[in-house]
């Protein structure tokens, strides 16, 4: 039995020896020491073993047994130290070249323009609030004066879900449920995501961003709507911007107009910016029509109103003097890093 243990363990330390790698090594760990190991057959037989010869072969069956595992621990730590030292090797970091940038994420144009708008008419005393996206035709057109069958319905191309839902076409429809709740004065901005049947150029897009606000109260004039307007653009282009408005018409407001900012790439003269008129078209704007307030129950007689809203890519465009729209969504990083 001594013989034939010295013969198993001497194998086993010689393949131990002679292995090349640690998937070697397991395989040899397996043939001696695994359930169908030749050491461990020797165990198996300790039965045919005379009962008072079995300690003694025992402790020797222990010996070679701890003599092949140390052995093969050895190896195995040479193994891993090798494969340690070969991937350093092909891991060494020369500590004089410089270091790698991390790029860190910042916000869109649009989002900064938007927290430039928001800046300038929360210190004014407006509320912020936003809105369902789609929405009823009741609240994005008739409580907004615009009934079926009329011509403004025609000019805003918008998007149908059904007969009675629709994408919303302007973020109007926030004030008519701001007004609904009743509760005044009402002094708002409600900025979002609006959406219009438009072709994709350089200046229109089916899907983009509008601030609208709106201010309800008593004594309201137009003279509060100017001036009130003419400290947004003062606040975001310059002190030196000069405004002017021209009548136009919108069909929740009464009397309506538009009104432009002086060029601020030339102060007016005139240049490509301008388009060599000297002023720009910046929004739309007007004095909350009386049938509006009707609707919404509040009483034209003592509480009055001005409404304007203003595209937001349009202020994005102005501002950074961006002179294409589409720029703004399509996620060129050399494009958007310049922010």
């Amino acid at each position: 039995m001594k013989d034939k243990l010295n013969e198993i363990m001497g194998n086993a330390l010689s393949q131990i020896e002679e292995s090349a790698n640690l998937d070697k090594l397991n395989d040899i760990r397996v043939a001696f020491l695994g359930k169908k190991g030749e050491l461990t057959s020797v165990l198996k037989s300790m039965k045919d073993v005379a009962p008072e010869d079995r300690p003694k072969v025992g402790q020797m069956v222990n010996e070679a047994r701890a003599r092949i595992e140390g052995k093969l621990e050895e190896k195995k730590s040479a193994f891993e130290k090798a494969v340690r030292e070969e991937k350093m090797k092909a891991e060494v970091i020369d500590v004089t070249l410089p270091g790698r940038k991390k790029e860190i994420g910042h916000r869109h144009p649009n989002t900064l323009a938007l927290e430039e708008v928001e800046k300038i008419f929360i210190g004014m005393g407006y509320e912020v609030v936003e809105g369902p996206e789609i929405e009823f035709d009741y609240y994005n057109f008739e409580a907004l004066n615009i009934p079926a069958n009329h011509p403004a319905k025609d000019e805003q191309d918008t998007f149908y879900i059904n007969d009675k839902i629709l994408l919303r076409t302007q973020t109007s429809s926030v004030q008519v449920h701001v007004m609904e709740k009743g509760k005044l004065p009402i002094r708002m901005i409600s900025p979002g995501r609006v959406f219009r049947s438009d072709d994709v150029d350089a200046t229109h897009s089916p899907s983009f961003h509008q601030v609208e606000g709106l201010v309800i109260d008593q004594h309201i004039t137009f003279a509060d709507l100017k001036g009130t307007l003419e400290q947004f653009a003062k606040q975001l282009f310059g002190e030196d911007t000069k405004v002017k408005f021209r009548p136009h018409h919108f069909p929740f407001t009464e009397p309506s107009a538009e009104m432009d900012v002086s060029c601020f790439k030339c102060g007016g003269k005139g240049c490509r910016f301008c388009k060599g008129e000297g002023w720009i078209e910046i929004l739309g704007c007007g004095m909350v029509h009386p049938h509006v307030l009707e609707m919404r129950d509040i009483d034209p007689d003592e509480y009055s109103g001005f409404a304007f809203g203003v595209g937001l890519e349009r202020i994005a465009l102005l501002k950074y003097e961006i002179d294409d729209m589409r720029l703004l969504y399509e996620n060129d990083k050399r494009f958007l890093s310049q922010f």
